[in-house]
C-alpha cells in the first residue's frame, strides 16, 4: 500500500482553474484503506452513489433492495458537490466516472479506493474475466493502462468507429466502406463531401460527424493513430506542432471548415448524433457500438444502418481505443466499502449487467457476456462481425493526470474556431493551443505534487 501524507485534504489545493469551475487539482488524503471484507454482506446499509439520470434507474434502486438488502440513495453527479464532499472527508461510497479521462485525474490526487483486494476475493468479478477496456480504470502512478485497479467499466465502445446509412450511400453512389478494413481519415471526409447535402446556403443533410466524445480524447486518439503521442512522457505537456498532432488538428480542422458535419461553427439542432442520424438527416455518426441501443428498435432504420471500422491515417498504426469507458469508483474515505462493493458487484456482474448487454447499448465490460450482445436479426449479425474483429485492435490510449478533459475542451472551444473559420492557420493554432493548455496542465502538476 502506497504511504498518504499525514496532512488532511485541503479544497483549496483541491480546486484549481478550469472549466467553468470546475476541478482540476489536489493532494493526498491521510489515513489507510479499511480492510476488505470477509463474507460481510453488508445487507441492511444505505450507501451513497453520485450519478447521472439514468446511470442507476429507480428500479434498480429497488431491484438492489430486494435482491442484496442494500439501500441505495441516488446523488446527482456534480464536480463541484463531489470535491467538497471529498474534503469534507465525508464522500459518496461510489462515484461516476469516465475511465478513459477521469481515473488518472483522481488516482493521482490518492482519493480512490484501490480495488485489487476486492476483485481477488470477489466470486461475481474475476480478474480473468475482465475485458481489456477495464484497464482504463489502472494507474500505476505515471501511465494510465498499468498497476492498480480503481474501478470498472459498466459498458464500452470503441469511439472512433462510426455507424453510417447505407440508403444514403447508394442515394449518393458512394461505395460503402469495407466492413473489416478501415479507411483513412481522408477517404472518410471525401466521403462526407460526396454524401453532403445542402439547400439555399444550409446543410439539410449532414454528409458525416466526426467530434469525438471529447476534443480532447479525439485528438489524442488520433495522434495516436498517425503513430505519435499528443502528450510528453509524464503527461505533463502537449504539443500540437509534432507532425503526428498537426496532422489530427489539421484533419479535424478541415473538417470543420468543409462543414460536412455538426462543429463549432456548425453545430446539430439536435444537440447530438442520436436524434440526426435517426431522422436520416446524417449519413455517417463518429458513435461507437453503443448507438445500436438507438438504432435497433427502429428495424426500417436498422436495416439501412452498418457500423464501420475506424479509420486510420495513411500509413499510421490502426489504433481504435475507448474515449469513454463510464464506470464507478470508490472514494477512498467512503463510509460503507462493504456494502459499496456488494452493490459494484451486483451492478457490473449480475441483473444490471446483464440487461446493459441485451439492449446493445454497449459491450459488455465481462468478456462472459458477450454472447448476450443482441444478435438476433441479420442487421444485429452484421454489426457484431465488425465489432468482434474491432476488438482485436484495442489499445488504451493514457491520458493527462492533470487536468480534466472538460476543462480542456474549454480551452480548445475558444482558441479553435478562429481557425474553424480560416482566420487564422493550423499552425498558429497548434501555436496557441500549446501555449494554454501547458499553462494549464502546469498549475494541475504543481498541485498535485
Amino acid at each position: 500500500m502506497r504511504p498518504h501524507a499525514g496532512a488532511p485534504l485541503s479544497r483549496r489545493r483541491f480546486l484549481s482553474l478550469s472549466a467553468g469551475g470546475t476541478a482540476a487539482g489536489a493532494a493526498a488524503l491521510s489515513g489507510c484503506a479499511l480492510q476488505v471484507s470477509s463474507g460481510v454482506s453488508g445487507a441492511g446499509e444505505t450507501i451513497t452513489v453520485m450519478v447521472n439520470s439514468g446511470d442507476i434507474t429507480p428500479e434498480q434502486v429497488k431491484q438492489a433492495q430486494k435482491e442484496l438488502g442494500i439501500k441505495i440513495a441516488l446523488v446527482k453527479y456534480d464536480i463541484t458537490k463531489l470535491i467538497a464532499m471529498l474534503t469534507s472527508g465525508n464522500p459518496p461510497d461510489l462515484v461516476r466516472g469516465v475511465g478513459a479521462v477521469d481515473l488518472p485525474y483522481f488516482a493521482a490526487r490518492d482519493v480512490a479506493e484501490e480495488l485489487d483486494p476486492y476483485f481477488a476475493r470477489s466470486s461475481v468479478l474475476k480478474p480473468a474475466d475482465l475485458d481489456p477496456v477495464n484497464d482504463l480504470w489502472r494507474y500505476d502512478g505515471r501511465t494510465q493502462g498499468k498497476g492498480p485497479r480503481y474501478g470498472m467499466a459498466k459498458d464500452f465502445s470503441q469511439d472512433s468507429m462510426y455507424w453510417y446509412n447505407t440508403a444514403a450511400f447508394d442515394k449518393a453512389g458512394v461505395a460503402h466502406p469495407p466492413e473489416t478494413e478501415p479507411v483513412t481519415y481522408e477517404e472518410w471526409l471525401d466521403k462526407a463531401k460526396s454524401l453532403v447535402q445542402r439547400k439555399s446556403g444550409q446543410t439539410t443533410v449532414f454528409g458525416g460527424s466526426y467530434s469525438g466524445l471529447t476534443r480532447s480524447t479525439l485528438l489524442t486518439t488520433m495522434t495516436a493513430s498517425a503513430g505519435g503521442s499528443l502528450f510528453n512522457d509524464d503527461f505533463s505537456r502537449v504539443d500540437f506542432t509534432t507532425p503526428e498532432a498537426r496532422k489530427a488538428l489539421a484533419w479535424f480542422i478541415d473538417y470543420c471548415k468543409t462543414k460536412v458535419g455538426p462543429s463549432l461553427i456548425q453545430p446539430d439542432p439536435n444537440g447530438w448524433d442520436g436524434p440526426t442520424y435517426q431522422a436520416g438527416r446524417m449519413a455517417m455518426s463518429n458513435s461507437g457500438y453503443w448507438l445500436g441501443g438507438m438504432i435497433y428498435p427502429d428495424k426500417k432504420l436498422a436495416e439501412v444502418s452498418s457500423l464501420a471500422p475506424a479509420p486510420l491515417f495513411a500509413g499510421g498504426a490502426r489504433i481504435s481505443a475507448c474515449q469513454g469507458g463510464t464506470g464507478l469508483w470508490m472514494p477512498r474515505k467512503a463510509k460503507n466499502k462493504d456494502a459499496a462493493w456488494r452493490v459494484f458487484e451486483w451492478f457490473f456482474g449480475q441483473g444490471p449487467a446483464k440487461e446493459r448487454a441485451a439492449g446493445g447499448w454497449g459491450i459488455p465490460t465481462l468478456k462472459s457476456m458477450r454472447s448476450l450482445m443482441p444478435a438476433q436479426e441479420d442487421y444485429q449479425k452484421r454489426v457484431l462481425k465488425v465489432q468482434d474483429n474491432e476488438l482485436k485492435h484495442f489499445s488504451v490510449v493514457s491520458f493527462t493526470p492533470y487536468t480534466r478533459a472538460d476543462a480542456l475542451d474549454a480551452l480548445f472551444n475558444q482558441i479553435a474556431p478562429a481557425a474553424m473559420n480560416g482566420q487564422i492557420s493550423v499552425d498558429t493554432l497548434a501555436g496557441r493551443l500549446n501555449s494554454s493548455v501547458n499553462e494549464q496542465l502546469k498549475r494541475g502538476k504543481e498541485q498535485v505534487g
